[in-house]
């Protein structure tokens, strides 16, 4: 039975390339995950403004895979938000393939979703440097919760969906991002009294 390795804390905001890399990480740490999902952030100009915010705001680890497309990406992001605002992260390059697929990348290695945990932990922690374990601040006021998102109209109510877009491009963001993503970059980002005023001002105009 695998050693239970305990979760890093980090109020940095990590990036990842895709959804099975961020299904790995969220159970190796507390930190809020966003998705580059592979190139399409190159094209993404909401997501890019919202990298951007956070970046400034947070701060970002950047955890892409060890080849030549990961690289490309990391490249990228930090030109985006500005190296000072990001910390970087590597895995180690290992040949093999990851268990879900058929055929193994280009360049035969392993993408962050297929490396070993503890590895993977160790360059976070390397990234990090003297942050690492240290526990988020908590944001001053009460946090944006699934219950606000229903009661401001943006989900699970008639016109929900309408009104979570229009809002999101009001702001600024990104029109795709879930539920969870949502709230999360929304505490990042705004008070609970903030959001209730703007989404009020926003979407009754």
């Amino acid at each position: 039975m695998s050693e239970k390795l305990e979760l890093l804390h980090t109020d940095r905001v990590l990036i990842v390339e895709g959804k099975y890399d961020a299904a790995r990480l969220s159970h190796l740490t507390d930190a809020m995950i966003l998705l580059t999902d592979g190139f399409g952030i190159y094209k993404d100009k909401k997501r890019q403004q919202l990298f951007k915010q956070l970046a400034h705001k947070n701060g970002l680890i950047l955890l892409t895979d060890s080849d030549a497309a990961g690289f490309r990406i990391r490249t990228y992001i930090t030109n985006l938000v500005g190296e000072k605002n990001v910390v970087q992260a590597y895995v180690p390059a290992i040949h093999g393939k990851e268990k879900r697929k058929a055929q193994p990348g280009k360049e035969g290695l392993l993408g962050v979703e297929g490396v070993d945990d503890a590895l993977v932990l160790q360059a976070l922690r390397d990234a990090l440097g003297e942050e690492a374990g240290i526990a988020p601040a908590k944001p001053e006021g009460r946090q944006i919760t699934y219950t606000d998102l229903y009661e401001w109209g943006l989900s699970g109510t008639a016109g929900s969906a309408e009104r979570k877009t229009k809002l999101l491009c009001a702001l600024g963001l990104p029109p795709r991002l879930s539920k969870k993503e949502l709230v999360e970059a929304f505490n990042r980002l705004y008070s609970y009294e903030q959001l209730d005023e703007m989404q009020s001002e926003l979407l009754e105009t």
